[in-house]
């Protein structure tokens, strides 16, 4: 008997009591799936997923935040730094040694290959997988943005922008907006699985929780 064969006789026998005119639209099936695991802190579990995954966590308020965000770029010795439109000028620390540079649609991939690091925000991270989830809008900037420079810091706004899961993630996202989906830094793993980081986007990752 092939694997086929095998296959189709075990549905054969799972609809031997299904009468041959009922459709699949004539039985209800309850959706009542978990929509979290109910992590006892969502905060908590998120910098734990996302420090498995390698990146780098740090925790501050608003106030502390460009002072943060500027000993973050002098750790790296970064100077051309890519900003998108609408992140927060209040959150740009005063940093002569650092030039910030927009995002335009006139840079080319070798210009941003050039930059010493990318600073955005996010539309929302989730605890459970420990991701972040940008997806366009003003102060994440174009997806391009964060996959060329080789160093990304990305400021979370806790507990506003935090939820549990991906289900419960889903309803607060805009499925026609450019989403990106960030686990830990760029990494992959040949045949031997020998973990290699930086090949398609950002060798560092840095995310900041910022709490009012």
């Amino acid at each position: 008997m092939s694997s086929r064969d095998a296959i189709l006789g075990r549905v054969r026998r799972a609809l031997a009591d299904v009468p041959r005119e009922e459709s699949p639209d004539d039985v209800a099936v309850a959706r009542d799936y978990l929509r979290t695991h109910s992590p006892a802190d969502a905060v908590e579990t998120l910098a734990e997923n996302l420090a498995d995954y390698r990146a780098l966590v740090h925790r501050t308020d608003t106030a502390g935040l460009p002072d943060l965000i500027g000993r973050l770029l002098a750790a790296r010795g970064s100077r051309d730094v890519v900003v998108p439109d609408g992140f927060p000028a209040e959150w740009l620390p005063q940093a002569d040694a650092v030039r910030w540079v927009q995002d335009t649609p006139e840079a080319t991939p070798d210009e941003l290959d050039r930059m010493d690091s990318v600073l955005t925000g996010c539309a929302l991270a989730i605890a459970e997988t420990g991701t972040l989830v940008l997806d366009g809008s003003a102060g994440q900037g174009r997806r391009r943005i964060t996959l060329m420079p080789d160093h990304h810091i990305c400021v979370v706004r806790v507990p506003e922008q935090v939820v549990d899961s991906v289900p419960e993630a889903l309803p607060r996202l805009v499925p026609t907006r450019p989403l990106t989906w960030i686990s830990g830094p760029s990494a992959t793993s040949d045949i031997e699985l020998d973990r290699v980081e930086g090949v398609h986007g950002p060798r560092t990752l840095e995310v900041v929780l910022v709490t009012r």
